[in-house]
């Protein structure tokens, strides 16, 4: 496991050795036109569809949870998926391998959790200092040490239970608008009945939904915008606290890097690929940073994203890199429509967004689970789970902040060994 989280050379060591192998790389990026595959093309397309179904309405959720103007939630959704696009782009063709740096998703979720909590300022320089964070363990090549701070199982426990929210709204919404949430429900079941890989359940989910909406005529009239308007970018305020850090950058930081490498790195590991583990981390944290300042979150080594784009399905492992290419390609812009799509949305019914956002969110919180519940310190994640699900707030700090310390005190008192030894193997094992 030590082999996927954490590279024997530090990352600053890392750049100037692979200086010259870059440079010798920079005459011939240019993607290769043989090695380009049917199979690349459509696991492509697959991860570009799976990207923009599960990530737009989940995002669109979130900024109006947070009370977001149209002007905010378009800088937000124009940065994360403008970053999305280049980096992995220019990861991709430089390694010649599928490095899909996408923003993240679980981290997405956990910020909307916190809705009421923290101000949209806060939640800003909490970014930024998720960001900083993630630099500095790139570049000293700290990932297994962060891991032992912060046990993964208890963070993925709080992480379950801070967003069990969402998926009862998923079920009030299908309560109580049975035609179009219920319409999307029944599309992500026929996706996962017979759709595989290759057709996303929340593609189809989101297929039957909007068909819902149109025959019923349930969508309310938008305002008029122009399709390419220009491109919203603001740096909005930011506020920071240690309350902030302590309470969202560090579970931010645990999702990204421990969760994002211990899996999506792992994933590319376990291909075959000789990945540079600290440098990718690096390159995560500084475009999460950049993302922050523009007012979206950090960023990772997505599961979901690279078990498509680099699996077998892919085509031959020299060509995969084509997947990562043709997907991340094809959100260029989709990030150049956030300002249309940011002002027609409030026009869709919000059941149908509090749907799909929640069938969505229902992968990461099933892995939530299983990584938190099924394992070491179950018990400690137990902890952390009930108390983050449980809405309440001790002097102004939510029960996110309170889950964390309730798992480490359970872990501590009941599974010492077990703790003790997590902490000494960097979460290993």
């Amino acid at each position: 496991m030590s082999t996927v989280i954490l590279d024997a050379t530090p990352a600053h060591d890392l750049v100037r050795a692979s200086t010259p192998s870059l440079l010798s790389r920079a005459a011939g990026l240019a993607p290769r036109v043989g090695d380009l595959t049917p199979a690349a093309v459509s696991a492509g397309v697959t991860a570009f569809v799976f990207y923009t179904t599960a990530g737009v309405p989940l995002l669109i959720a979130v900024a109006g949870r947070l009370g977001l103007d149209a002007a905010h939630t378009s800088s937000w959704f124009f940065i994360v998926f403008f970053s999305t696009a280049i980096t992995s782009i220019a990861l991709s063709l430089v390694y010649r391998q599928p490095l899909p740096i996408n923003w993240s998703l679980p981290g997405l979720l956990y910020l909307g959790s916190l809705a009421g909590h923290f101000s949209f300022p806060e939640l800003i320089g909490a970014n930024v200092m998720a960001g900083v964070v993630i630099v500095v363990v790139g570049v000293l090549g700290i990932s297994a040490r962060l891991a032992a701070v912060l046990p993964l199982p208890i963070a993925m426990g709080m992480f379950a239970g801070s967003i069990l929210g969402n998926l009862s709204e998923l079920v009030i919404a299908t309560v109580n608008d049975s035609l179009v949430a219920g319409a999307t429900v029944g599309g992500y079941l026929l996706g996962r009945l017979v759709g595989g890989r290759r057709i996303p359940p929340v593609a189809l989910a989101a297929l039957c939904g909007a068909t819902a909406i149109v025959l019923a005529q349930r969508a309310a009239p938008g305002p008029q915008v122009p399709w390419t308007p220009p491109v919203v970018l603001l740096l909005p305020e930011a506020q920071f606290s240690w309350l902030a850090f302590v309470t969202v950058s560090l579970p931010l930081v645990a999702l990204s890097v421990g969760l994002g490498n211990v899996q999506g790195l792992g994933y590319l590991l376990a291909q075959g690929y000789r990945v540079p583990v600290n440098l990718v981390t690096l390159v995560v944290g500084c475009q999460s940073l950049v993302n922050a300042l523009f007012g979206g979150h950090q960023a990772m080594i997505g599961r979901s994203g690279v078990a498509i784009l680099a699996s077998p399905e892919a085509g031959p492992l020299a060509g995969r890199y084509w997947a990562s290419l043709i997907a991340n390609g094809l959100l260029v812009p989709v990030a150049f429509a956030a300002a249309p799509i940011a002002a027609l949305l409030p026009g869709v019914p919000p059941a149908y967004v509090a749907a799909l956002a929640g069938l969505a969110i229902l992968p990461s919180f099933q892995e939530a689970l299983v990584k938190g519940l099924a394992g070491r310190l179950r018990l400690g994640a137990t902890a952390a789970f009930v108390v983050a699900a449980t809405p309440f707030a001790v002097g102004g700090i939510p029960s996110a902040f309170w889950a964390l310390l309730a798992g480490l005190l359970v872990s501590l008192v009941a599974e010492r060994g077990e703790l003790l030894s997590h902490s000494h193997t960097g979460g290993e094992g």
